[in-house]
């Protein structure tokens, strides 16, 4: 039976979706195409049919998994601050829902090994989440409503941020099963310590 255009193209979209969850829940070498194509409710062979490969497949549901963003950035609380995000990101929450969240923490190291075209992937995800943070910061230190041109200075913050929240997620998850209360602490930590920093470094005129 002959598959119309649009269902064609949701099935391509399903199989994405269900990669997308997949690779970040257990890895690169942890899920299968037969995985991925049973979670869309497809035959194994259909993949094929849209992806000329795994690697395209790797490749396209993790550039699909950077479409993610902290859960406040897309409306929970109209005004949250980077603090919020902070907040958001180094949850219990996050933590122990790795499928639907930041493919950084996520898939990393797999995508170092990978190297190649993933590398880049994650190349150009990574500096989208740099640039919207240097320009959160920017709008926030001028106090803005948005528009502000983000400077070297919080393009660096931006960095040292995203990094020490990718970072402590990772550790976050390694100890979660076996001390809980240690990846709590970790967590709550490292709040409180980029909240700190980042008062203390901001470029606001009223400090």
């Amino acid at each position: 039976m002959k598959v119309s255009k649009a269902q064609a193209a949701e099935n391509r979209q399903g199989i994405l979706d269900a990669a997308a969850r997949l690779y970040r829940e257990r890895g690169l070498t942890g899920v299968g195409v037969a995985d991925i194509t049973r979670d869309a409710g497809l035959t194994h062979g259909g993949l094929y049919r849209h992806f000329a490969s795994k690697d395209v497949l790797v490749q396209e549901a993790c550039t699909k998994a950077f479409d993610w963003s902290i859960p406040v950035l897309d409306g929970e609380r109209p005004h949250a601050t980077v603090g919020d995000r902070i907040q958001r990101y180094l949850s219990p929450e996050h933590r122990d829902a790795p499928g639907s969240g930041c493919p950084v923490a996520a898939l990393a190291v797999d995508a170092a090994r990978a190297g190649g075209g993933l590398s880049e992937v994650f190349a150009q995800g990574i500096e989208r989440n740099i640039q919207r943070f240097a320009q959160l910061l920017a709008d926030g230190a001028a106090d803005a409503g948005g528009g502000a041109t983000p400077s070297p200075q919080d393009r660096a913050r931006a960095i040292h941020v995203l990094a020490t929240m990718v970072g402590g997620m990772v550790l976050a998850r390694a100890t979660a099963a076996a001390q809980p209360a240690l990846s709590n602490e970790l967590m709550v930590t490292l709040q409180t310590q980029l909240t700190d920093w980042l008062d203390n470094t901001s470029t606001s005129p009223s400090k």
